[in-house]
Parts: C-alpha cells; sequence; structure tokens
C-alpha cells in the first residue's frame, strides 16, 4: 500500500506567490503527494478573490485539496486546519511563497521509515526575492538525536524552520499542533513534539528553498520583539540543562536577535542598548557567529555548483 504524504500550505495575502508553490509540490518526484491549500485570508478581501481565481487553475489536480478559512486565523490555526482535512499519513508544511525541490518528499519519507520516526527535519536553502542564494542554513551541530540533546540544540540554535519538518500524521494529531502565536511557531511545534517524546531524526540534507523578502513578514515590529522576549522565558524553563558557557550564548542569540529586530523597526536607540549588550554577553560568539556565517555561504555556493 502506498504511503501518502500531504503538504500543509497555509497562504494569506500572496496569491502572486502561491502559484509558484504548488507547481513545485506538483513537481515532487513522490506522486502520492497531497496538496492542502487553506485559504486564511478574509472572505471580502481582494486576496480571497486573487487566491479564489488562482486555485481554479488547479481544480484539475485530484490531489490538490483548497479550504477556506471562516475568517483569519493565522498561520498556526491554519496548518492546524490543513492537518485535519488531510488524509496523510505523513505531513509536512510549506509557506506560500517558498518552494520544494522535486525529491524534498521522497527523499525525507525513505529517512524517516528507514530510521521508523515520528519527526524529522532537515538544512533550508535561504534565498533572496530575486533568487539570489544567502545561506545553506545547517543543523551540523546535530549529532545525537536523543530527547534530551535535541533540546539542548534546539535551545541553543533553534531547529527549524517549519518548512523542514516531516511528522506523521497521527502523532501530531495526538497533540494540541501548532499554537496560536505571532511568531517563532515553529521553535513552539518543535518544542512541543519534544515535550510528548516524538522519535525525532535529523537529515543533513537541503531540498527546501526559502525566500526572504518584506511582503507580510512578521520579522518587523513588536511582534518579532514579543515573540522573541516570550520564547527567552520558555528557553530560561529549561537552562539547566546548558553549560554556564552555553547559556551565555543563549543570552548572546537573545540580545543579538532583539538588536536586528528594533533596527529593522526603526527604533535605533534600542537596536544599539542590545547591540551593547549582544557583545557583552559573549565577544567570542559575534565572531564565531560572523565566521560561520561566511562558512555557511560558502559551503551553499559549492552544494549549488556541485548539483550543477
Amino acid at each position: 500500500m502506498s504511503i501518502k504524504v500531504s503538504v500543509i500550505v497555509p497562504t494569506h495575502n500572496r496569491p502572486h506567490f502561491l502559484g509558484r508553490t504548488i507547481d513545485s509540490l506538483l513537481a515532487q518526484t513522490y506522486r502520492d503527494t497531497e496538496i492542502v491549500v487553506v485559504d486564511d485570508n478574509a472572505p471580502d478581501s481582494p486576496s480571497r478573490a486573487d487566491t479564489q481565481a488562482l486555485m481554479k487553475e488547479y481544480e484539475k489536480y485530484d490531489n490538490v485539496i483548497y479550504i477556506q478559512n471562516e475568517k483569519p486565523l493565522g498561520g498556526g490555526p491554519s496548518r492546524n486546519e490543513g492537518i485535519k482535512a488531510a488524509t496523510g499519513d505523513y505531513v509536512t508544511f510549506l509557506d506560500d511563497d517558498d518552494v520544494y525541490l522535486p525529491e524534498k518528499v521522497e527523499t525525507q519519507l525513505s529517512f524517516m521509515l528507514k530510521n521508523d520516526l515520528d519527526m524529522s527535519f532537515t538544512d533550508v536553502f535561504i534565498h533572496k526575492a530575486d533568487g539570489k542564494l544567502i545561506e545553506y542554513r545547517r543543523h551540523n551541530y546535530v549529532n545525537d538525536c536523543s530527547n534530551e540533546a535535541l533540546f539542548r540544540q534546539h535551545i541553543l540554535h533553534s531547529l527549524c524552520p517549519t518548512s523542514t519538518y516531516m511528522i506523521k500524521r497521527s502523532f501530531i494529531l495526538s497533540t494540541d499542533g501548532f499554537r496560536a502565536v505571532p511568531m517563532g511557531q515553529d521553535f513552539w511545534l518543535m518544542w512541543d513534539m519534544l515535550e510528548h517524546n516524538a522519535k525525532t531524526g535529523y537529515f543533513p540534507v537541503s531540498y527546501i528553498i526559502q525566500y526572504i523578502h518584506n511582503e507580510g513578514r512578521i520579522s518587523l515590529g513588536k511582534n518579532k520583539v514579543n515573540g522573541e522576549k516570550a520564547l527567552y522565558e520558555l528557553k530560561k524553563t529549561k537552562l539547566d540543562l546548558l553549560t554556564a558557557k552555553e547559556r551565555r550564548y543563549v543570552r548572546f542569540r537573545h540580545y543579538a536577535v532583539l538588536t536586528v529586530a528594533y533596527k529593522r523597526s526603526g527604533k535605533p536607540l534600542n537596536a544599539i542598548y542590545y547591540g551593547i549588550r549582544t557583545v557583552v554577553a559573549s565577544p567570542a560568539s559575534v565572531i564565531k557567529e560572523f565566521n560561520q556565517l561566511l562558512i555557511n555561504r560558502r559551503m551553499a555556493k559549492q552544494t549549488i555548483n556541485a548539483g550543477k
């Protein structure tokens, strides 16, 4: 019997990107792939009308399911609606402005089955809106997939984003799924999966392209700031898993994120304040993180060139 994989795609205010996303899923080498598009636009909005018009082009595909929320729910609850509507044995997730490369579903499912996993996560390519490669974001620090070890790495580095996850649908349905939080939904989900003792594996490849742009992103403004502060409070509940040096690193990352968030929000004084706290928290980490960014970019270019 074939194993079906459902890809959940919540969409809001991005009908101009959505077609590219769906087309990447229709191009998957794994044929038993179901696509569940969850329209989270307001019913009377131009984006709802444009999304409806676009989805008519996909009515001919039996494996494309289109559902509409009665009112905007947000990304997390919309993904939960998609999980409930899905019929797959496994679920994955893709934002409406990103794409899967053709082998994504097939290779990750094979990894899941081979290792009898409840959940897995991969690396991800980060591109600018014009398609230029920025970074190959890897989790190469993961060498132990025990529950405690993954908790430590999640606190230190964040085992994200959502598009890298594949989960047994029966397992995620046994939990509360995604939380209704304004940002960090992927962080909260991984946290909750580990809290439920999901047997989780890391698959060190990327068949995902995540695009960075300013359209409708929550990386600006108070959502990002408040969300980051909430995540820091969550991490503090398990700091006993970390060494003193690792706790300093968590503090460093927290301040660094706030520095960038305030800078992008047009609050330079706040950005300067947290920038200073970032350096004071761990001067060595500032240098190390910058060097790692350069290494990741070089690795990304090498990976792309090797595939040509």
